[in-house]
């Protein structure tokens, strides 16, 4: 069995967050996972259940991009970042603040929203 999710479990995890249900995976140990996974990376325990994400995470680290693939050609520029919730770091698009504005620590929520060159869903982020 992979520990891999499952095709359409990445689409499942944006509805759940666009519902205000985001949630990660995690082992009797307290290793959390995303996507989600049938068996922890760490550990190896094919016992994980569902918890819900924190409402807030911590930005740790972001990069501007201004010359973009060609899924991305009219999003630029975009910054790309990796925010920590709670045990899980979750990589994101952050919009609603001007990309020069985004720092180290800047708290952000999470959303679900579309690239604008192809109409494609992501996780976005945005400043609280």
């Amino acid at each position: 069995m992979s520990e891999q999710a499952p095709d359409g479990e990445y689409d499942e995890w944006l509805d759940a967050i666009a519902d205000g249900e985001a949630y990660y995976v995690e082992c009797a140990n307290g290793h959390g996972w995303l996507p989600p996974r049938r068996v922890c990376s760490t550990c190896g325990s094919r016992d994980l259940s569902e918890q819900r994400l924190p409402e807030a995470g911590e930005i740790t680290t972001h990069t501007t991009i201004t010359v973009p693939t060609p899924q991305f050609e009219d999003d630029a520029p975009y910054v790309t970042a990796v925010a920590e919730f709670g045990p899980v770091s979750v990589t994101g698009i952050v919009r609603g603040i001007d990309p020069d504005a985004v720092e180290i620590g800047t708290t952000v929520g999470i959303a679900v929203g579309d690239r604008v060159t192809t109409g494609d869903r992501l996780v976005v982020f945005r400043p609280r």
